[in-house]
């Protein structure tokens, strides 16, 4: 492998690393916060990616403008979802166990629905449309215009999310419950607008990381479920909880993924990721910036 190679390499790493942590962080939010495993966040990257893919194909709306209409609905329906299901499920539920328990289900179910739902309106066939497909050469190596755009937002997006949380009062609230939900509901914090929050942001984020991908990935009813598992590899190897490590946790994965298919096969992709779960588990359960917030 050259440098050029090496180069290339990396960058496609970064790429689809800077998605993988806009994806896990807007997931470990609702896990940090709420003590919740949401297995439908990559359904509604889904609805994100058609959303994009019907707004360019029948209205022509840019996908520039739609990442904020993306975020704001994704947004939007993460709200109604807590509000409506999980905040009365928290209500009744009398451990974290039986929190967890319920929370499973629902979320499964909701998994169901949303790609069930999309199939039926608008069937399994694969979309996909061009945008920004020319083409910049920066140091020997060609790049699409799409791709560094999806970099530069994710980027952008997961550092101001990050800052928020470390700068600002309503930051200061999450992490406060992330790490203990008894001791913030004592000194007066208001643990249902911190959920609130905490949803739509991880369902703006998700929608908004679907708005990327359907710019140079397939669009299908059943696109979430990778998605999904790969948020779960990341936030386990930067730390259940910890903001900063799924930020960090996204990259190297990225990372992780494209040098080791460039040295095996591409079919090894999903075997290299789980092999890295596996690992952490094995050897640094509480992921490599272990539970918490910074």
């Amino acid at each position: 492998m050259d440098f050029t190679q090496l180069l290339q390499v990396i960058s496609a790493g970064l790429i689809i690393g800077g998605i993988y942590a806009l994806i896990a962080v807007g997931l470990n939010l609702i896990y940090g916060t709420m003590r919740l495993l949401n297995i439908a966040h990559g359904e509604v990257i889904m609805v994100g990616a058609y959303t994009t893919y019907w707004l360019y194909t029948l209205c022509g709306v840019s996908p520039l403008i739609s990442m904020i209409l993306v975020a704001g609905l994704c947004g939007l329906i993460g709200l109604i979802i807590c509000r409506v299901i999980f905040l009365p499920i928290i209500k009744t539920s009398k451990s974290v166990d039986i929190l967890q328990s319920n929370s499973l289900l629902i979320f499964f179910g909701l998994s169901i629905i949303f790609s069930n739902v999309a199939s039926l309106l608008w069937t399994a066939d694969i979309r996909g449309y061009s945008y920004m497909t020319e083409v910049i050469t920066v140091m020997g190596v060609p790049l699409m215009y799409n791709r560094l755009l999806a970099l530069s937002v994710s980027v952008i997006v997961c550092l101001v999310c990050y800052f928020f949380i470390q700068k600002t009062m309503l930051g200061k609230a999450i992490r406060a419950l992330i790490q203990d939900r008894e001791a913030s509901q004592l000194v007066g914090i208001n643990t249902g607008f911190v959920y609130y929050i905490s949803f739509s942001v991880a369902f703006a984020m998700a929608g908004l990381a679907g708005c990327l991908l359907s710019m140079f990935y397939e669009i299908t009813p059943f696109m979430g479920l990778p998605y999904t598992i790969i948020a779960f590899v990341v936030i386990v190897l930067g730390g259940l909880g910890n903001i900063f490590g799924s930020l960090i946790g996204g990259f190297l994965l990225g990372l992780l993924e494209t040098v080791g298919v460039s040295l095996t096969s591409p079919g090894l992709r999903p075997i290299l990721s789980y092999s890295v779960f596996i690992l952490i588990i094995l050897v640094r359960p509480k992921g490599i910036f272990g539970k918490g917030v910074y």
